[in-house]
């Protein structure tokens, strides 16, 4: 048994189970796997950290130094505690995924009585949004735009988030040597993203129940209704980051607010409270976060049982002039932080992002 073996063998055993894992765990869990394994083979860190460029090399480097002191022995203790942490929640979510036929990793997804609401699945990160959890939004989206029992649909976080946006942690995977094409790539990946609200053709709803941040707020431009809990805050922190808007936001928010409110959010890295964004035009309504689920829930079911066709009619009317500029706007957008994401100033300003982290 493996309670019985020794601390080597145990060691060697989690070595090979990590191997099992079918799921990525995560940027931050891999850095501390990685941080434990050379403490545990190698001992204390002794090598200079790399360059700025280096993201992978230097987010390594940070990881493992951060262990400073820790005995091998010690490390070995918690690389074998990790792994079979992660290994047991693998197979606990496998078998609950299972049992209620869901087909998602990072989303929840329900449909009853015309109302389909699609939750955002990632809690303990704030459901930030991993390239995993793009595709499987854009698939959640077309799944609720071909199903002919769909009328409304709802989006909403689990948890104490809405969304807090990107998961930041994605640039550590970054080689600077392909940094240019997996830029490339994460436009053309985010086009699509926001290309999928933009062609969605049945009323859309955020169900915000917390903090929203980054991309989650931009595409609310793209909602036909926004109703939020009175605790929930909206922020775009673009130029914080050395990055620049998305989501058509450039073109939606100065409609919809005005340029001097619009420019407070989107070049300023304003946080708006739930009120502020219902003065702007944001959030439709904002309800008492005691009562938000009481309230909004009852509310979207209500809406699902109007006349299905009248409601894609109507909104087809009243969106479909714009396609095209949304099409064009979310181009011109994408190119921009193609363009920003690999510029010295929102490399830096990422690298200082997770130096005040630490």
């Amino acid at each position: 048994m493996r309670m019985m073996s020794s601390l080597p063998q145990q060691f060697d055993d989690a070595k090979s189970r990590l191997g099992s894992l079918k799921e990525d765990p995560g940027n931050e869990t891999k850095l501390k796997i990685y941080a434990l394994f050379k403490q545990a083979t190698t001992g204390s860190v002794t090598t200079k950290r790399p360059g700025m460029m280096d993201f992978v090399g230097r987010a390594k480097w940070d990881a493992w130094n951060a262990l400073g002191s820790m005995t091998q022995e010690e490390a070995q203790k918690a690389y074998i505690q990790l792994v079979d942490s992660l290994v047991g929640a693998e197979e606990s979510k496998a078998a609950s995924q299972a049992e209620s036929g869901q087909k998602y990793s990072n989303l929840l997804v329900t449909c009853q009585d015309g109302l389909r609401v699609i939750t955002l699945n990632r809690p303990s990160k704030m459901n930030a949004i991993t390239r995993e959890m793009y595709e499987e939004w854009i698939l959640a989206l077309k799944e609720a735009a071909d199903d002919p029992n769909t009328v409304i649909t709802a989006i909403t976080g689990a948890g104490n988030y809405y969304c807090s946006g990107n998961d930041l942690s994605n640039f550590t995977n970054i080689n600077p040597e392909n940094m240019h094409e997996i830029s490339k790539e994460s436009g053309a990946l985010l086009n699509r993203f926001v290309s999928a609200f933009i062609d969605f053709p049945k009323p859309l709803i955020g169900v915000i129940n917390g903090p929203a941040i980054g991309v989650s707020v931009t595409v609310m431009g793209l909602f036909d209704a926004v109703y939020a809990t009175d605790k929930s805050t909206f922020n775009t922190p673009f130029s914080a980051l050395g990055q620049s808007p998305e989501g058509c936001s450039s073109y939606t928010f100065p409609r919809m607010m005005g340029p001097s409110r619009a420019s407070e959010m989107l070049l300023f890295n304003k946080k708006f409270t739930a009120h502020e964004a219902k003065e702007v035009g944001l959030v439709t309504e904002v309800f008492p976060d005691a009562s938000f689920q009481q309230e909004v829930w009852p509310k979207l079911q209500a809406l699902a049982k109007l006349p299905f066709k009248s409601l894609v009619y109507s909104k087809a009317l009243t969106r479909d002039m714009e396609k095209d500029i949304l099409h064009q706007v979310n181009d011109a957008e994408c190119d921009r932080l193609v363009e920003r994401w690999t510029s010295e100033d929102c490399i830096n300003a990422i690298m200082n992002f997770f130096s005040r982290k630490k």
